[in-house]
């Protein structure tokens, strides 16, 4: 590359810096990087060309991947306020230069990971062209040579071109394009090149509308035919990147599924078996083995001989697992009723989760569950995906195929598919759950049962899977079979394990949230005296410690039971309340974050569990512990502090009633700055390192990784949701601080990134009107102001689900104020003019799903019917409205017309079930 004129001073400079960079030690690198910003600043275009140019020419491999890196990031780095990025501020002639440099680069770069760099910055590089209009013609040409040319790695590189910018290939015709695309799938020298096309083609398919895919259908017999050869070891990549296609593309797959049930279930169930179907249902319980006979290394799972070798069939069994579970997930459908699919990815999601090491055992019996070592080698990925299935594909397809194989690995010898068959039933209960209540009784028989086994993780497992029973089909369990659960449960609470008895009472909270507290009631001293045991164990022996995740997990509990028995819980408030508060007191080490903060929550809900009378005088010196934690030196190390500490006042203030109004200066300060918190935000390039955050998701966009705090948005939210608390209970004493939080409360209308402050705030503002006319602080300009914005919103909204709340908001403000009469002409014309708007956007909708094929209805019926059930809620709230603001007549009438355009959904009502039935 001699035509670049970079002067030699400075590409000995760029050199001597970028060797800095890649130090180990901080300051000298920081040095580095503000020479880097330095010399940018001043003259961008040279010292781009000089770094391009390091990129094909220093001599170690490391520095030329890490020059192309850092072009790639310098000149895509997302603009400030005050400069563009630096490609756009490059000249013409700068933009070519650098673009005959990683031309040669593409072509020239010797080693295939510094060439996998340079395809990244030339595909970056590409797009962002086009996206400013400036196509790279010279790179359209260079590829295409290079998948003709005789060197792999350069046919590799090409493909890899195609995959990251199909927009070179887009404008050529099908033909064109499905010639070469099939070359490289084609490819008889190299797996790495026939990757790449794979790549390439699902990148093409996926840039396709629906009506131009039909044109390129034939694509897909060669990309799924790059499968059958390969070697083993070689497999899962080819499926990860065939089951993107899946998710997003899965009607591609629709003609090839005869022939991926003739292929994938050799790699998902590895074992030999007789007939065409290795899904073939085993009627005899007795005969029943998993795996059954024939499989590699002669069935002995669990021996660190097989576990040596099934490394690489465990990555390929959970590749074509992960590949058939999102395309059944992608288009249900299309699936339910194929013979075969269902019974293979269940089978083999049981399998997976019978292997679980047999030497784990003391090590997991030992282990705190929030440090377990164990867990590393749990089968996780066959559990998930078990429940994926089961929730995409519904109870009428999954229960049959998977009730063929638990029964029989619930009666086997050994204890590991015990274990999987609970952990099965666990799975599959949210999914099948509709279906599943028919048969309720009997899967109850057969797991209660299973409390008693010789094995701890069994005894485990049957917790789990109570619990999951009990939250899945919430009130059916609880009231049908309360006896034959708490027989099996409450024993449990004694189990020698720690990790059994904890687990017990973790179940405990999953049938308390559904139970009724009649049914509760003759089983709450059996519970609470064993409860109380296992919290404090040294009260009947002063030689047993308890563990601490115990006493957590059996705190949580008593907090869930005393909530379910309310007032009858009074009688066990006095051996109960005074340790909770001595735990408040005196667990102040790091190691006890966990516990104190359980603590504060379960004395708040047993407060308001007994009542006022009740505890009234142990309230005082609740309240002194919790203005003492609260005022304590901030740990930055403590997250769950300030959140607990914000519940559990609301929780006392529900308790104290109107008592509660001394303490709100203290509580209220700490409550209204984090409602009044921005959301925490954070943009970096793709490229860019950053680390993974507690509390924190990340987002692609535009590419750039936008991260949002999510924590801090739990916290906003429940800072609502607990203003709600304290303004509804306290109502006319709220009166001082209702002006200050409307004004956060309808900024928080418009909240999009979190719609549960949005629903908080659409219930608080009705409360917080009520409080401010009953005390006398609202003014007709909060009123004013508030209605305005609310029907602002009601104009703008396009969700069904929260256009709902705003109706309601709106109509429970009006009632507060004294009902229509109240309401100034100008905001009964806003609301009747936002609900026209409304009514025509809701119109328009409607119109357009009824006009879509009726195999796509169909198929999205499930969709569909909660979308048109959330829209007729949104519906019943606006016909109220106008029936209140006395709307005109045609109003009405549209309303009227308005429901007559729901699609008719109920021809294929539980279709889907009954179809797997």
């Amino acid at each position: 590359m001699a035509d670049v004129l970079v002067p030699p001073e400075i590409t000995q400079e760029v050199t001597q810096i970028l060797s800095n960079l890649v130090l180990g030690d901080n300051a000298i690198r920081s040095s580095a990087e503000k020479a880097v910003n330095d010399r940018l600043e001043q003259t961008p275009e040279l010292y781009l060309l000089a770094i391009a140019q390091f990129a094909t020419s220093a001599d170690t491999e490391l520095m030329r991947s890490f020059s192309l890196v850092l072009l790639r990031r310098l000149l895509f780095r997302p603009p400030s306020t005050q400069r563009l990025a630096l490609y756009d501020q490059l000249s013409g002639p700068a933009i070519a230069t650098l673009e005959r440099i990683l031309l040669h680069s593409l072509l020239h770069e010797p080693a295939p990971v510094v060439r996998h760099k340079t395809v990244d910055t030339v595909t970056d590089l590409s797009n962002y062209s086009m996206k400013r209009g400036r196509p790279w013609h010279a790179l359209q040409s260079q590829v295409f040579a290079m998948a003709d040319s005789p060197d792999v790695h350069t046919r590799e590189a090409a493909y890899r071109v195609f995959a990251g910018c199909p927009n070179l290939i887009m404008d050529l015709q099908t033909d064109a394009i499905l010639s070469i695309l099939h070359k490289g799938l084609q490819d008889q020298q190299s797996t790495d090149v026939r990757l790449a096309s794979l790549r390439a083609s699902v990148a093409f398919l996926s840039a396709l509308d629906v009506a131009h895919q039909a044109h390129a259908l034939s694509l897909m017999y060669p990309m799924l035919n790059t499968l059958p050869g390969l070697p083993h070891a070689k497999l899962p990549p080819f499926l990860t990147v065939l089951t993107d296609l899946a998710g997003s593309n899965p009607h591609l797959f629709r003609p090839h599924i005869p022939a991926l049930l003739a292929f994938l279930p050799s790699l998902l169930l590895p074992v030999v078996d007789a007939g065409p179907t290795p899904t073939v249902a085993r009627p005899n319980p007795g005969g029943f083995a998993f795996p059954p006979p024939g499989t590699a290394n002669g069935g002995g799972k669990g021996d660190g001989e097989e576990k040596g070798v099934s490394g690489e069939d465990d990555e390929v069994r959970k590749g074509a697992l992960e590949f058939m579970t999102t395309l059944s997930e992608a288009k249900p459908s299309m699936l339910r009723g194929v013979e075969g699919w269902v019974n293979i990815v269940v089978r083999g999601c049981l399998e997976g989760m019978g292997e679980i090491p047999e030497d784990d055992t003391e090590a997991w019996l030992e282990a705190d569950p929030a440090e377990d070592p164990t867990d590393d080698t749990y089968p996780h990925t066959y559990e998930h995906a078990l429940d994926r299935v089961a929730c995409a594909l519904g109870g009428g397809a999954v229960l049959p195929p998977a009730f063929t194989f638990i029964p029989a690995m619930l009666a086997s010898h050994d204890w590991r598919l015990r274990h999987a068959g609970l952990m099965a039933i666990a799975a599959i209960a949210e999914g099948t759950s509709k279906v599943m209540q028919q048969e309720l009784g009997k899967i109850v028989d057969l797991v209660t049962p299973m409390f008693k086994d010789p094995h701890p993780r069994v005894r485990y497992a049957a917790c789990q899977c109570i619990g999951q029973l009990c939250t899945d089909l919430e009130e059916v369990v609880q009231e049908k079979y309360h006896e034959q659960i708490f027989a099996a449960l409450i024993p449990a609470l004694e189990a020698p394990e720690a990790r059994v008895h904890a687990h017990a009472a973790a179940a405990l909270i999953n049938f308390c949230e559904g139970v009724e507290r009649e049914t509760l009631i003759p089983y709450l001293d059996s519970i609470v005296e064993r409860l109380l045991k296992l919290l404090n164990p040294a009260a009947s022996d002063p030689s047993k410690q308890p563990k601490r995740y115990v006493q957590e997990q059996v705190i949580t509990t008593l907090a869930m039971v005393a909530d379910a028995s309310e007032a009858t819980f009074a009688k066990h408030y006095s051996s109960i309340m005074p340790l909770l508060l001595n735990v408040m007191q005196n667990a102040n080490g790091p190691e006890y974050r966990k516990l104190r903060v359980k603590a504060m929550e379960c004395a708040g809900l047993i407060a308001i569990a007994v009542g006022r009378d009740v505890f009234r005088p142990d309230s005082r010196r609740f309240v002194e512990l919790l203005m003492t934690i609260q005022n304590s030196p901030v740990d930055p190390n403590d997250t769950m502090l300030s959140h607990f500490l914000i519940a559990t006042w609301a929780k006392v203030c529900q308790a104290l009633g109107e008592e509660f109004e001394p303490y709100l200066p203290v509580v209220m300060p700490p409550l209204l700055r984090v409602a009044s918190s921005k959301a925490d935000i954070s943009i970096y390039d793709d490229d860019e390192e950053h680390e993974d955050r507690d509390g924190w998701e990340s987002i692609s966009m535009d590419g750039r990784q936008v991260g949002v705090k999510t924590s801090a948005l739990e916290d906003k939210c429940q800072a609502f949701e607990t203003l709600l608390i304290h303004a509804s209970t306290l109502n006319a004493r709220f009166g001082p601080y209702v002006a200050q939080v409307l004004e956060l409360a309808l900024p928080g209308l418009r909240f999009y990134i979190h719609e549960g402050v949005q629903e908080a705030c659409a219930m608080l503002i009705p409360v917080l009107i009520s409080c401010g006319k009953n005390s006398g602080t609202l003014t007709n300009q909060m009123v004013a102001a508030t209605l305005s914005q609310v029907i602002n919103c009601i104009a703008n909204e396009t969700d069904s689900s929260f256009l709902a709340s705003l109706y309601k908001c709106f109509l429970d403000t009006v009632l507060v104020l004294g009902g229509p009469g109240a309401l100034a002409p100008e905001i009964r014309q806003g609301v009747i003019d936002a609900t026209k708007r409304q009514l025509n956007a809701l119109a328009d909708k409607r119109k357009a799903r009824a006009a879509r094929p009726q195999h796509e209805i169909r198929e999205d019926r499930e969709d569909l019917a909660l979308i048109q059930e959330m829209e007729d809620f949104a519906i019943e709230d606006m016909q109220k409205v106008l029936r209140t603001v006395d709307a005109p007549g045609e109003l009405m009438i549209a309303v009227s017309s308005l429901r007559q355009l729901a699609l008719n959904l109920s021809d294929w009502e539980s279709e889907e079930e009954s179809a797997g039935s």
